[in-house]
């Protein structure tokens, strides 16, 4: 039986509202595997495939558990301890006292939860630049530690309220530095002084999976109002500087958003457009990033849905061209 003991910090972790089996990684020595082939969903509905099962002792400050947990080749964690070994084992969660607590043969034990070392770091522009209208550049920010060499780069919100736009991405860290693609959606020319803010870098670890901006729905931009919700009214806003919608060539009349840029050709739907480009008009030089990124991937599946989600947004790779993508 494998054995695991909570006081080996960063071992494992509990999710009892999302997983109602226990996982184990499949990279870690397991005895007695059972082989068996199931899928399980799991709470952000990406798919964990799952390879066999064993059974796990659960040692808690001196109190043995039990369950059988199910081996998988893509969990995010090394261990997860599900519904099903809380409920065998008659575990009480106490969030508000931040432990956990067992009972058994008269016997109570807890275990306080880890706090996470501090995964967020700012992320400042290293050079003072200028921005022309409706021009994107890449600049280079610094992040302080230098023990990372991926991280999730989250954008900084103040700079949305002046229509300069980055983008949630995986980065590559060399030297200190990242390289961020920045947008100046206005009519007029910006300019950002060195140490701005950029936005927030995440240091990859297995309890991180994504960024999700809490406020996306708002900060979408509706056709029409793209001027009136980007820069706000009141304090710090310039009436006279405020976007001309008939100016931004993105903001087109419905007749025509289905257009080819390339050969000005119109299409009764983006599917349609979208169709077109991949077939047609996108760039050479696109065709071969989009090949060469994907060309480690075995499933051929998953190799397609990278595929449309890269040809999709195609003309952003020439931005990104010299990014490590993972």
């Amino acid at each position: 039986m494998q054995q695991y003991s909570t006081n080996s910090t960063y071992r494992y972790r509990i999710g009892h509202h999302y997983y109602t089996s226990t996982l184990i990684k499949s990279y870690i020595p397991h005895e007695k595997l059972i082989p068996k082939t199931i899928n399980h969903l799991s709470a952000n509905c990406s798919t964990l495939n799952i390879i066999g099962e064993i059974p796990l002792e659960i040692n808690v400050n001196g109190i043995k558990t039990a369950i059988i947990a199910d081996v998988t080749t893509n969990l995010v964690t090394n261990l997860i301890l599900g519904s099903d070994w809380i409920q065998a084992n008659n575990v009480c969660i106490l969030t508000p006292e931040q432990r956990i607590m067992i009972r058994s043969r008269g016997k109570e034990v807890s275990t306080p939860f880890v706090k996470p070392p501090l995964l967020n770091y700012p992320a400042t522009l290293i050079n003072h630049i200028t921005l022309p209208p409706f021009s994107g550049k890449i600049v280079e920010a610094k992040v302080q530690p230098n023990n990372m060499t991926n991280v999730l780069l989250e954008p900084n919100p103040r700079l949305k309220n002046e229509a300069l736009f980055t983008v949630n991405a995986l980065l590559n860290i060399e030297n200190r530095t990242i390289k961020i693609s920045i947008i100046n959606a206005t009519n007029r020319q910006q300019t950002l002084s060195e140490g701005t803010k950029l936005g927030i870098v995440t240091q990859l670890s297995s309890t991180i999976g994504v960024t999700i901006p809490s406020n996306y729905l708002i900060e979408r931009i509706l056709e029409g109002k793209a001027c009136k919700e980007l820069i706000p009214e009141g304090k710090g806003a310039n009436k006279s500087n405020k976007l001309n919608c008939n100016n931004i060539p993105t903001i087109a009349s419905h007749g025509k958003q289905h257009q080819c840029r390339k050969c000005y050709q119109h299409f009764d739907t983006g599917n349609e457009l979208f169709k077109h480009l991949r077939n047609q008009c996108y760039p050479e030089e696109i065709r071969q990033q989009i090949n060469k990124l994907t060309e480690h991937i075995s499933d051929d599946k998953q190799r397609e849905q990278i595929f449309k989600i890269l040809w999709k947004y195609g003309n952003y790779l020439t931005l990104v061209n010299h990014q490590k993508l993972i």
